[in-house]
């Protein structure tokens, strides 16, 4: 498996080159980011990164052994012992369990390391792939909503069972 690593400007190279090499296979399933993130992508990365030092958000890239960005999975709108998850895995490195695996770990440093107790997700109905990697995480289907002018359902997922006693490790 690769390594999960909490984001740092070194990564930028990296995540560039996951972006441009994905984006249209993400915008299969996800709103496209349009040129101007790509055009100012550094800056972008400077706010996220603010962003996390604010405490506000956690952004996280996969990293595999040559270094490469596999895929990004992050915390938003971090309050109230709760964050939205988000995640994004490469074309190539897809289909073999990565994103499940990712989801797993982020709930465990979610609770453990950030304090979380409830991460909210959602996607929409026609990412099958996503619903899946969600079910298997243990998130619950939690109602409808519309996400870029399409059906989509809102899911919640509890983190109690990943908060490890002191000294014990957490569940996955």
């Amino acid at each position: 498996m690769p390594e999960m690593q909490l984001l740092h400007p070194g990564h930028a190279p990296a995540l560039l080159a996951f972006e441009q090499e994905n984006r249209a296979y993400f915008a299969v399933s996800v709103p496209d980011r349009g040129d101007d993130y790509f055009a100012r992508f550094d800056e972008r990365l400077h706010a996220r990164l603010a962003e996390q030092e604010a405490g506000v958000c956690y952004f996280h890239v996969l990293v595999g052994a040559e270094g490469e960005v596999l895929g990004r999975v992050n915390l938003v709108d971090v309050a109230d012992g709760g964050a939205e998850l988000g995640y994004r895995i490469a074309e190539r490195a897809a289909g073999r369990g990565l994103a499940t695996w990712a989801v797993r770990e982020l709930c465990a440093l979610a609770a453990n390391s950030y304090g979380l107790a409830i991460l909210r997700a959602a996607t929409r109905l026609d990412n099958a792939a996503s619903r899946a990697v969600l079910a298997r995480s243990g998130f619950a289907v939690v109602g409808e909503r519309e996400l870029s002018g399409r059906p989509g359902l809102s899911y919640l997922r509890s983190l109690a069972d990943f908060t490890a006693p002191p000294g014990a490790p957490a569940a996955r």
